[in-house]
């Protein structure tokens, strides 16, 4: 895998964190979210970007963040395209509020050092 590889994927996964913040900036609560489609269906969008970069990381997600449970969130992507009569959004409001603050820390950790890394080689 090319060097710049995770650092992309990576890039992708706190870009699409930034964008549900964004989408949900406002949103009081888990009703709220249910009720706005617009935003409920961005952030499912973003989430299945997520996953799918997630996948895309292979063995580096968890050597640079072992902390995050990488097999749900690569798992999540399936969920959201194949079961989605099954998705409950209290649980992805749940997502939300309370899994993805930590991921964002752990993909910014973990960008930093591969950015680090990246510049050690030139």
């Amino acid at each position: 895998m090319p060097s710049k590889e995770p650092i992309l994927r990576f890039e992708d996964i706190l870009a699409n964190i930034e964008r549900i913040e964004e989408h949900t900036k406002g949103v009081k609560d888990g009703a709220a979210f249910e009720e706005n489609h617009l935003v409920y269906d961005a952030v499912e969008r973003c989430l299945e970007r997520i996953s799918e970069a997630a996948k895309k990381l292979g063995d580096d997600a968890e050597a640079l963040c072992p902390d995050v449970p990488w097999p749900q969130m690569r798992g999540l992507g399936n969920i959201l395209r194949h079961e989605y009569e099954k998705v409950e959004s209290a649980r992805l409001w749940y997502l939300v509020q309370d899994d993805l603050p930590p991921f964002k820390t752990a993909v910014e950790a973990a960008l930093g050092e591969l950015r680090k890394r990246d510049d050690g080689r030139k």
